[in-house]
């Protein structure tokens, strides 16, 4: 079924983007410029919106011509490209969005054709879906667990290999005493928040009008 994977939505949107060439520079530099500052932690947009398991935003120039049988084809416009794995239902998810990082969103998508701003949420819901194609492919692996399930499972994941790599050649007796105290520690702490284990990336903006 489209955009439904088990429990997980896929949301795909492409948005056209403004083409004004007395715009300097064009607007589809603004949203990479932009993009290229946003923050990929726990700052983030989306991990400030509840239930985003994985979100990419992308500027598209054109489509590729990959050979025969393909045909060559162009697009019309240059499209701002949302790739994103929710939990819940897409109307929830778009109105946390506009609930909670309306400047950002208008700062991404105020440079697209006819975005009527977060402001209004309903226009802002009727905007993105008439913006979405459908999506077959996920990012994330699992598709029966929760956000919070799936934070807490790839820190337990994190938090297990680093007690084994400080652990080699241990006493077994002391080893089980610290495993015990380990798992006990583990059971206390809190689900960290989205966005908390990701890795800092040197982000590009492209574009050949840079």
């Amino acid at each position: 079924m489209p955009n439904k994977s088990g429990s997980l939505y896929g949301l795909t949107i492409l948005s056209p983007i403004i083409d004004d060439e007395k715009a300097t520079p064009s607007h589809d530099l603004q949203i990479r410029k932009y993009l290229a500052g946003l923050a990929t932690d726990d700052g983030s947009p989306f991990a400030l919106a509840p239930g985003t398991h994985l979100a990419r935003l992308v500027v598209m120039d054109d489509v590729i011509y990959v050979g025969m049988p393909a045909c060559e084809e162009h697009l019309k416009s240059k499209y701002l490209v949302l790739e994103s794995n929710f939990d819940g239902e897409l109307d929830d998810y778009l109105g946390g969005l506009a609930d909670h990082v309306p400047e950002q969103l208008d700062s991404i998508w105020g440079h697209c054709v006819a975005y009527p701003g977060a402001g209004n949420r309903q226009a802002f819901i009727d905007y993105m879906k008439a913006c979405q194609i459908d999506t077959t492919f996920y990012f994330a692996a699992i598709n029966d667990k929760s956000l919070p399930e799936t934070l807490r499972a790839l820190h337990t994941r994190t938090a297990v290999a680093d007690f084994i790599a400080n652990h080699q050649g241990m006493e077994p007796a002391r080893l089980q005493a610290e495993f015990v105290q380990f798992v006990a520690q583990l059971r206390s702490e809190p689900i960290p928040g989205p966005g908390t284990g990701g890795i800092a990336r040197d982000i590009k903006t492209g574009g050949r009008n840079e």
